[in-house]
């Protein structure tokens, strides 16, 4: 996209200093007035040609050949990078509603689950349910507030509120659901949800390890909070974009993540 937007400034700056100079050049040569001489310029380098004006001079003629060895190029490079603009933008709305469908699907099974338990885990609960109950009249301006507030929060959690065999037990059984989403090729669009992913993995291989969670020392345990505290900041990221996604282009999903907002307490799925 960046690469299609630069060959399209190019372009168009040429093609512009090619009919400024055909403009001026026909004006002189062909003394034709400014209007009729941008007119010949346009329709020459446009390959249009329409024969209602054409050079009489030696110089003009010379000037017209220029004007379309010059022109033409240019022109179909505006064209050729205006179209390839316009379909790599198709093609990064499909990836887009692709990623998002599978974002779905991880926060609906695995994410918001993960979310309930580490919220209830947080050290500073208020900062992140002040920030994150989303509500129906949110615009753009909100998201990004919300967004910038936690920009520099920490996610620690209180070991103490940890239940780390609950945790376990719960990544085991999202196993095969974790490969899948982790094979999906839609993935390789986001490195950042791949990072959420191997994060999650990571955690999960952890726990698995220890056969005994109930009495790991203090540092153990201080380890795997701190495993927890990164997931816990890649989900809240991944889950308000994902939340914004919804609320642009889909209401009545974004409804059903508003009724079950993992952050907010008096959220329940039954409307009132």
């Amino acid at each position: 996209m960046g690469q299609a937007s630069f060959r399209l400034r190019v372009f168009l700056l040429l093609t512009v200093v090619v009919l400024a100079v055909g403009t001026v050049g026909f004006s002189l040569t062909e003394a034709l007035s400014p209007g009729d001489a941008l007119y010949f310029s346009l329709v020459t380098v446009a390959t249009v040609g329409y024969g209602d004006i054409h050079p009489a001079t030696a110089v003009g003629k010379v000037l017209a050949i220029v004007l379309i060895v010059a022109g033409v190029g240019t022109f179909l490079g505006v064209i050729a990078s205006a179209t390839e603009i316009m379909l790599n933008r198709r093609e990064q709305t499909l990836r887009d509603q692709k990623l998002n469908m599978v974002s779905g699907l991880f926060f609906s099974e695995i994410g918001n689950r993960l979310l309930a338990e580490f919220s209830r885990c947080d050290r500073n609960p208020d900062t992140t349910k002040a920030a994150l109950v989303v509500s129906g009249t949110w615009s753009e301006k909100d998201f990004s507030a919300a967004s910038q507030r936690l920009t520099d929060y920490d996610y620690s959690i209180d070991r103490e509120k940890l239940d780390l065999e609950r945790l376990r037990n719960f990544l085991g059984r999202q196993k095969d659901l974790l490969l899948r989403l982790l094979e999906n090729p839609v993935l390789l669009e986001s490195e950042s949800f791949t990072e959420l992913l191997q994060a999650i993995f990571h955690l999960k291989d952890e726990l698995m390890h220890r056969e005994d969670l109930a009495h790991l020392p203090s540092s153990d345990v201080a380890h795997l909070a701190g495993d927890v505290r990164r997931v816990y900041g890649l989900l809240v990221r991944h889950w308000l974009d994902y939340m914004k996604y919804l609320k642009e282009n889909y209401p009545y999903l974004f409804s059903l993540a508003m009724r079950t907002n993992p952050f907010d307490d008096t959220a329940t799925p039954t409307v009132r």
